[in-house]
């Protein structure tokens, strides 16, 4: 049976169980964003609520964040540090596990039906106790609780009212599926109040489960549509990357922006709103593994085009930035770097490029690709950098000069 966890008080606990202090990341499953009881880790070093990731290997064999192959008989390994360090925690914020009782098909459709009816805060709450437990869920989602709870966040939109919308955020993160995101009718004008959600004053969990449900939701929409969304989609979506704290919701924005930057008019309208310069100023202000590879990923796409290299050289700290991550980070901060700096040594001309590249230490890195120890193809790649404007660059004292005149033509 499914946890949920709840302030400590004497109230009935059947009610009380919101608990609006920041839960540490780590402390939350990536496959039920709960709290974990149970927490163990896969051979590939991500750690999840045991019964989750059970669940999860009964019916996939990659692991759900890395996509790495993870067999359903793999050896999970119990983490007790990270257990007893949420144990610590929850003790310390007086924060206690009440089990949720199970509730039948009947019932969900009688708080379904009781919400479409009344749509008031009284039938959302309901709903979001009932939430509380994960094996309810599926009866939830099955139920039709996120189109009722969609239907609740419309008119709230509408009606510019803000009341409930946080709870009914909670709600719709845990029980709205790609399937049930399909269903909507009126995509766009949902995606609209997903904005404006995140424009108001919620608390910053509230925004990030919006940047989650809108992350959901753009993944079902048909790619060849997505250049039809909003203007003032792209420059808010830029603007929240750069004023957000959170590194859960710098993901979740940098996952959408990734999604809908598949098209010459998208990725234009990306590069319009600022996502270069906002894409390297997160960079600057030093991020976890995880969201510089996105970062890294999100350059390359745009870096494919005209406007989104000139952006990048025109940024102060752009070539630089993206050299110094490579060989710090990992392995696919490595691949798309060296394919942003190729892209820029082949399609950007001009001496003050070229020059540029050798200020930034773009070429003494690549000379460093060279000599270290990673894939081959890197290698390969470098050496055909380096190889482009050699001349240029072979009288420079910063480069190790038997490196690039070996590679003068």
């Amino acid at each position: 049976m499914g946890e949920g966890y709840a302030t400590d008080s004497k109230s009935s606990p059947s009610m009380e169980f919101e608990f609006e202090k920041e839960v540490p990341e780590y402390f939350l499953c990536p496959i039920s964003l709960q709290i974990m009881k149970d927490p163990v880790t896969a051979v590939t070093g991500i750690t999840y609520e045991r019964q989750s990731i059970e669940k999860w290997l009964s019916k996939s064999a990659v692991c759900p964040v890395t996509k790495e192959a993870l067999p359903p008989d793999s050896f999970l390994t119990p983490n007790h540090v990270l257990q007893r360090m949420i144990k610590s925690w929850c003790d310390e914020n007086r924060v206690g596990l009440i089990p949720k009782p199970p509730i039948c098909r009947a019932a969900v459709e009688e708080l379904v039906r009781d919400l479409n009816r009344k749509m008031d805060a009284d039938s959302l709450r309901k709903i979001e106790i009932a939430g509380e437990s994960e094996g309810n869920r599926q009866l939830m989602a099955e139920g039709g609780a996120g189109e009722a709870v969609i239907r609740f966040v419309m008119r709230r939109f509408r009606e510019g009212e803000i009341g409930g919308l946080e709870v009914a955020l909670k709600i719709l993160r845990r029980v709205l599926s790609p399937a049930a995101a399909g269903e909507i009718v009126q995509i766009n004008e949902f995606v609209e109040a997903l904005i404006w959600a995140l424009g108001t004053k919620m608390v910053e969990s509230a925004k990030t489960h919006a940047l989650e449900i809108l992350k959901i939701t753009i993944e079902i929409t048909d790619p060849s549509l997505h250049h039809n969304l909003n203007p003032t989609f792209f420059t808010k979506m830029i603007s929240f990357l750069q004023n957000t704290s959170s590194e859960r919701s710098a993901r979740a924005i940098l996952q959408i922006l990734l999604q809908i930057s598949t098209s010459i008019q998208t990725k234009s309208k990306l590069i319009a709103a600022g996502a270069i310069f906002a894409a390297v100023e997160l960079e600057l202000g030093g991020r976890e593994k995880r969201t510089s590879e996105m970062i890294f990923c999100l350059l390359a796409h745009l870096c494919s085009c005209a406007e989104g290299r000139q952006k990048l050289i025109e940024h102060a700290a752009g070539l630089a930035v993206v050299a110094k991550r490579i060989l710090r980070i990992s392995a696919v901060v490595d691949d798309r770097g060296m394919c942003v700096i190729e892209q820029i040594a082949r399609f950007t001309v001009g001496r003050e490029v070229v020059a540029e590249m050798l200020r930034a230490n773009v070429v003494a890195k690549l000379c460093m690709v060279l000599q270290a120890d990673c894939a081959n193809y890197l290698k390969v790649k470098a050496r055909e950098i380096l190889k482009l404007h050699s001349h240029e660059w072979s009288n420079s004292p910063c480069v190790q000069i038997y490196l690039v005149t070996r590679f003068k033509p």
